[in-house]
């Protein structure tokens, strides 16, 4: 078959006749589409373009939304659903937007760009440094919307399971999920006791109620969305996590594992429990050494784990 010149080849795209829909993936920013052009089978792959670094382009993007749809919000954290000005009226949001307002020098840190830096956090470092920074961010209140959702204050009408008592927990959307594409579904599992902070704080006493925990977070999630099977879900925990209150993610299988997924960051429910099942009694997740990766500008580094690195490195000079 000749190449086609360019004239030629931008004639194609109009002809485009829909059979239907191969694949969604990428969050469903990328759709693989199967129809046909001149009575011809052809395949259609698009991808939303990344966004400009264009500075006027930046400022512009606020204004130029619109069909703006308030999905929540809770304590500095809002979520919108909205269509770009570019779109035809009748296409549906093609934006997923987040606002944390007002934000804080934490938040500017987090979602800056920045390097990473592998650490080994041993027992007597997360005794000696990190159980003190922890307990320092949870007392400036940093979970009140946390709270706010366990004590029904907040986003009771996005909660989708409750349970009460010492086991008790809440199901609800991860406030990155748009809702509505189930191949990138992503729930949470917050607990209601406030003694779990973080995976640290788990035990052999605890596979019990992780099995339990596990197993409604499955359950529940399919009665919602009962085309996605219990086998399409999976479960895990974060360390460092994101706020210091103990929460489960639940995310669909075929969702693209991006940093929120990644080794130095992710660590699986099943491997979690299979790991605090073989421990001796009286041993916990505080007893081991973990590896986790941090940025560069997060306070976990700079106030902990540089200065650490700092004076071993002196001591090795002396």
């Amino acid at each position: 078959m000749k190449t086609r010149n360019i004239e030629e080849a931008s004639d194609l795209i109009p002809q485009f006749k829909l059979d239907r829909l191969l694949r969604q993936d990428q969050g469903g920013c990328r759709v693989a589409l199967l129809g046909t052009i001149s009575s011809q089978p052809a395949i259609l792959l698009v991808e939303r373009a990344p966004f400009s670094s264009d500075l006027q382009h930046l400022n512009n993007i606020p204004t130029n939304l619109s069909t703006i749809q308030t999905l929540g919000n809770n304590d500095i954290y809002h979520w919108y659903l909205a269509t770009s000005s570019s779109t035809t009226s009748h296409q549906p949001p093609n934006l997923k937007i987040n606002l944390i307002y007002p934000c804080t020098s934490k938040h500017i840190k987090k979602y800056s760009s920045q390097e990473l830096r592998l650490v080994t956090e041993t027992p007597e470092i997360y005794r000696d440094y990190v159980r003190p920074y922890m307990q320092k961010q949870r007392e400036e209140g940093r979970l009140n919307w946390v709270f706010n959702i366990i004590d029904g204050v907040s986003e009771q009408e996005n909660v989708f399971y409750r349970e009460h008592g010492e086991e008790g927990f809440v199901i609800l959307p991860d406030l990155n999920w748009d809702r509505q594409t189930l191949s990138s579904l992503h729930v949470l599992g917050l607990v209601e006791r406030r003694d779990i902070w973080s995976l640290r704080d788990l035990s052999k006493e605890h596979v019990v109620w992780l099995k339990h925990m596990k197993q409604k977070l499955l359950d529940v999630t399919h009665k919602l969305y009962p085309t996605v099977e219990t086998d399409q879900l999976k479960c895990y925990v974060h360390y460092q996590p994101t706020y210091y209150h103990f929460h489960i993610h639940v995310v669909h299988v075929m969702l693209e594992a991006g940093k929120t997924q990644a080794v130095g960051k992710a660590f699986g429910l099943d491997h979690l429990i299979a790991q605090l099942e073989s421990m001796q009694e009286g041993l916990g997740m505080a007893d081991i050494p973990l590896v986790y990766d941090v940025g560069e500008q997060s306070d976990i580094w700079t106030e902990i784990f540089q200065p650490l690195k700092e004076n071993a490195q002196k001591k090795e000079h002396k």
